[in-house]
């Protein structure tokens, strides 16, 4: 008998010593996790600028006239197209509880203006309402499950549909104003930097000499 409780005491001063061990290896995963959930949100909010930057400034540099631009019968024309991206940047954020702000209607909001002016001011609202939700949200929350469209995704998820999205779009009125003659302005400033800065020419006389045959 006298054994057995030796025994049962050394087990249980094993148990005990061992305890702390793991806990120091359950704080660096969840500080790891932390870290490559910063990394995440960092990329997500640098290709939503690069989105932003673009969808602006391709918005700023349509005339108006081809606002109303359709490629179809039933198909967005191009302001609808950049009130339809605006829309979803309000929408989207709002499954994690990041309320519009008052009186937008969401639903009608992609048909609601067609002025130039008032499109673009509408474009560059919404990236300022989605780009303050996403700074504002912590990395811990980043992993809390919602439901998305009737689906179970983490905030990461979410904010990475409004990555896509944005992006999806981004292509859509690139064809547009293609289309339409548009040059996108990010594309013209490198053509004109190149115009500016030629690269040199390279000797093309002469000849590279002929390697000799060696018979076998």
């Amino acid at each position: 008998m006298k054994g057995l409780v030796v025994r049962a005491s050394a087990l249980a001063l094993l148990v005990s010593l061992a305890t702390p061990v793991a806990a120091p290896r359950l704080a660096r995963a969840d500080e790891n996790a932390t870290m490559a959930g910063s990394a995440v949100k960092a990329d997500i909010m640098t290709w939503l600028k690069d989105a932003e930057d673009k969808l602006t400034q391709l918005a700023e540099a349509t005339p108006e006239r081809k606002y109303s631009y359709r490629p179809g019968k039933g198909v967005r024309s191009t302001g609808e197209v950049f009130l339809h991206v605006a829309a979803a940047n309000y929408r989207i954020p709002s499954f994690a509880g990041v309320k519009p702000p008052d009186g937008l209607d969401l639903d009608t909001f992609e048909k609601s203006m067609t002025r130039k002016a008032d499109i673009v001011k509408a474009l560059k609202a919404s990236f300022d309402h989605v780009n303050a939700a996403l700074a504002n949200t912590s990395d811990a929350d980043m992993v809390r499950e919602i439901d998305v469209f009737g689906t179970k995704r983490s905030v990461r998820s979410m904010y990475l549909l409004v990555l896509s999205h944005n992006h999806e779009h981004l292509g859509q009125s690139i064809a547009y104003a293609r289309v339409n003659g548009i040059v996108p302005p990010w594309t013209a400033a490198q053509q004109q930097r190149m115009a500016e800065n030629p690269k040199p020419k390279t000797t093309s006389g002469a000849k590279t000499p002929a390697k000799p045959v060696t018979k076998k």
